[in-house]
């Protein structure tokens, strides 16, 4: 699943989406995990041409508190295949879709019966920005999200070799389709492995970090 992801400054942001209007001073994060409950750069459907901030872990209405949103249930990710079924999500999936966007997302991967015991980066060889399909609510006075993951495609599932799943990557060509999607068959149409290439490299293994500053700008390099 993807709980480990780096995303771009405004900057950055501005320059390769550059019909956006950027409504945050985001900095650069090399590495942020979910756990934390960053805020991220998204763009969601109530606003299509804006990117705002929106906290990464998925709260529906029935939680109340900040201490209950700490312990409720891990909705950093969202089966894609389940989403419609689900009582966290189907309320939302069908009116709250959006991006989110990242220049890369680390993934466990395991080798010789060891568990997680490496660290892949993965990241697009076409662009500096990609984009994820999130599922979002809005929770007291900010926005939450999850990531919806899919199956994993044949080059993920050599990396996330336990579990095979992959986040959902929506291509720039279809960003506006996934957000202004109407109807269950219409988005589930749009939750697919993806099919184009990525790129990816060993590196240090914040998967599985504890106690480590992770956000540093040689993080994500190879080893």
């Amino acid at each position: 699943m993807c709980y480990h992801t780096s995303t771009p400054s405004s900057d950055l942001l501005k320059t390769v989406i550059k019909d956006a209007n950027v409504h945050y001073q985001f900095d650069t994060i090399y590495h942020v995990s979910g756990f934390s409950r960053p805020i991220l750069p998204v763009t969601l459907n109530n606003d299509i041409d804006s990117i705002v901030p929106a906290r990464w872990k998925f709260l529906p209405y029935w939680v109340k508190t900040e201490q209950e949103a700490d312990k409720y249930a891990n909705t950093l990710n969202a089966v894609g295949e389940e989403i419609f079924d689900k009582a966290t999500y189907k309320k939302s999936i069908g009116q709250h879709r959006g991006l989110l966007y990242v220049t890369g997302f680390f993934e466990p991967h395991s080798t010789n019966g060891k568990k997680n015991d490496e660290t892949y980066y993965v990241s697009d060889p076409e662009s500096p920005i990609f984009t994820l399909g999130i599922v979002w609510n809005h929770w007291q006075d900010y926005d939450t999200f999850a990531i919806l993951t899919t199956e994993a495609n044949k080059f993920m599932a050599d990396i996330h070799n336990i579990g095979n799943r992959m986040p959902l990557i929506i291509p720039q060509e279809k960003r506006h389709n996934w957000l202004l999607a109407e109807g269950k068959e219409e988005i589930q149409q749009l939750i697919v492995p993806y099919d184009r290439e990525l790129k990816a490299h060993k590196t240090f293994r914040v998967t599985s970090a504890r106690g480590i500053e992770t956000n540093i700008p040689t993080i994500a390099d190879p080893i």
